[in-house]
């Protein structure tokens, strides 16, 4: 929307607008998902060979015992799992480009006609509730910035700080490295800890105690923590406002539940029955706080009781009247 405005602003038709802002956003999502699957197409071998390459067993010695660790079975399992998520992948190609196209089909006509859709959702709506429909609609535009915007920036600083880190520290495949810690930069609260203790525990495995402790300590700081705490408090005044925590219920559910798709509509569901919450305690509550209530709660009787407290004064005073 914002980006068809500024076209037609500058003299475009809105067909012509839309057009070029959908293009603009083709563009866009080719640009951010092309080096995720050209890297994960050419490495996939390197990582097979990675995983392959582990100790078949490991040894810990603890209060001066040693005990020995079997991970000849784990590892095998993790190289079956790798080899069936590419065949799956690439099976799904076909599928998932249908997808793309109705996905780009779909975002052009709500470019072209996205005020006329709005009007006709709200129509039906009577006016007494329709500053509900608002509040839930700012709610959802908010978490959608959240999701697109602030996640997206955030990643494309972990992508620009976590490349030249790896190429410090002498890994091969640091552009490989770099576009997943981006990509795991859009998973709350861990993100990028989930590249990084992998890579820390290989290197602990195969006794490199120097590159574990460096990757695991400037890893953690610069490419988990950094990003976040240098470009998300510059977006966030925009943003939805949303707990951690909900975030990630809301992303992981979402995931788990509906597919990739979940990682944008579980987050917004999460959002939006978070504020409908909120507006319905409003409504019946007001400002009043939680101790208020349930001291309010605790002062007015049952309604039990009072209807059987009534019931037996009636009784009473037939029985005196006979």
């Amino acid at each position: 929307m914002p980006v068809q405005g500024w076209l037609v602003r500058r003299g475009l038709s809105e067909w012509t607008g839309a057009l070029a802002a959908t293009v603009v956003g083709f563009v866009a999502a080719i640009a951010v998902f092309a080096p995720i699957v050209v890297a994960l197409y050419f490495r996939i071998e390197q990582v097979l060979d990675a995983v392959e390459a582990l100790p078949r067993e490991l040894s810990v010695t603890v209060l001066e015992a040693t005990h020995t660790v079997e991970a000849g079975e784990i590892q095998a399992l993790a190289v079956d799992y790798l080899s069936d998520a590419a065949t799956s992948f690439a099976l799904a190609l076909p599928v998932l480009g249908i997808k793309f196209a109705l996905f780009i089909v779909l975002m052009f006509g709500l470019l072209l006609k996205g005020d006329e859709a709005g009007r006709a959702a709200v129509a039906p709506i009577p006016h007494d509730y329709r500053d509900v429909v608002y509040a839930l609609t700012k709610r959802a535009r908010e978490t959608l910035y959240a999701i697109y915007v602030l996640q997206v920036a955030t990643s494309i600083a972990t992508l620009l700080v976590a490349y030249p880190l790896f190429r410090l520290l002498g890994y091969e495949a640091a552009l490989t490295l770099s576009i997943m810690a981006a990509v795991l930069q859009f998973v709350p609260i861990i993100g990028p800890s989930m590249l990084i203790a992998p890579i820390t525990l290989y290197h602990v495995a195969v006794g490199d105690l120097v590159a574990a402790t460096l990757i695991g300590v400037l890893g953690l700081v610069f490419v988990a923590w950094l990003p976040d705490i240098a470009v998300r408090p510059r977006l966030s005044r925009r943003s939805a406002g949303l707990p951690g925590s909900l975030y990630f219920v809301g992303f992981t559910g979402g995931l788990f539940t509906l597919g990739p798709i979940g990682i944008v509509v579980g987050p917004l569901i999460v959002a939006v029955f978070v504020e409908a919450v909120d507006l319905l305690a409003d409504e019946v509550n007001g400002d009043a706080t939680f101790t208020e209530l349930v001291e309010a709660d605790d002062q007015e009787p049952p309604n039990g009781a009072a209807d059987t407290e009534t019931t037996f004064e009636e009784s009473s005073s037939q029985a005196a009247d006979d």
